[in-house]
């Protein structure tokens, strides 16, 4: 089987630690936001779109033609957020529940996915859209805003989130590239916390004194900050395990910040 040529648009952290995962095999390319002139896409098997839509999505805006046209492509994949969900009151959601997004952030991811469906139908390859919870890893976690005075225990009775390893990011999207997999996938650990148990436990690591509880309607959030604690539900991430056959190496927020902290790599994104 031929290898994938697989073009990235949006070199963020997630596209990178990919990048990172397949090693020489696969990416043939990738730009962000401030080369998209520069992007040739000819000799793509694969699309991977991990571009925030803003008003419009850009690469769409600026592709759309070249994608109906790539002659080799086989699959595109686009990452979203599971924000598109809405707010189930800390229900269980899963790839079959019918969004409802209420934030202008939610709303776009939304509508861009759907305009990625409607591409991916006349030019005739699968789409997988990929629903992503928080993301954590090297150099972006809880340890990284202890140490920087960023991080918060706020609390709000009820309120749980999911989240995700960018390594299990990375797992999950090559198993779908691998299987050109079509479909809305979730991707999520297997325990929606509260927020502030992440910050407790990984004090606790650090062996520092965690910052005080602080009831949600007296934090002092910024408004994109509090807009997060407007959905609550758990994610439900059945789907990457039965059809990607995908085993999350870290499970819940415990074992990857054990990894973080053990293997000395949460100030660094590169490892």
């Amino acid at each position: 089987m031929t290898a994938p040529r697989i073009f990235v648009f949006g070199m963020g952290y997630t596209a990178r630690a990919f990048a990172r995962a397949l090693g020489e095999g696969g990416i043939i390319a990738g730009v962000t936001r401030a080369n998209f002139d520069t992007a040739d896409i000819g000799d793509a098997t694969h699309l991977l779109i991990s571009v925030p839509p803003g008003d419009a999505d850009p690469v769409l805006a600026r592709y759309r033609a070249a994608i109906l046209t790539a002659p080799a492509l086989q699959w595109i994949g686009y990452l979203s957020s599971v924000g598109v969900y809405g707010n189930y009151g800390g229900a269980w959601v899963t790839e079959r529940t019918t969004p409802h997004p209420k934030s202008p952030r939610a709303v776009a991811r939304l509508r861009t996915e759907r305009e990625w469906g409607g591409l991916a139908l006349q030019r005739g390859v699968p789409l997988a859209v990929f629903r992503i919870a928080g993301i954590y890893g090297p150099g972006r976690n809880t340890f990284v805003n202890l140490s920087e005075g960023k991080a918060h225990r706020v609390v709000k009775p009820g309120q749980v989130f999911n989240r995700i390893h960018v390594h299990d990011i990375a797992t999950v999207l090559a198993a779908a590239v691998a299987g050109n997999a079509a479909g809305i996938f979730n991707l999520a650990d297997d325990e929606p916390a509260p927020p502030q148990d992440v910050v407790t436990h990984a004090a606790a690591m650090m062996g520092v004194v965690p910052p005080p509880q602080v009831q949600f309607a007296d934090a002092d959030l910024s408004p994109m900050a509090r807009s997060f604690y407007e959905d609550n539900k758990r994610v439900l991430n059945r789907r990457i395990k039965d059809e990607l056959g995908v085993e999350l190496r870290y499970p819940t927020y415990r074992e990857g910040l054990t990894a973080l902290w053990r293997e000395g790599t949460w100030r660094d994104e590169t490892k």
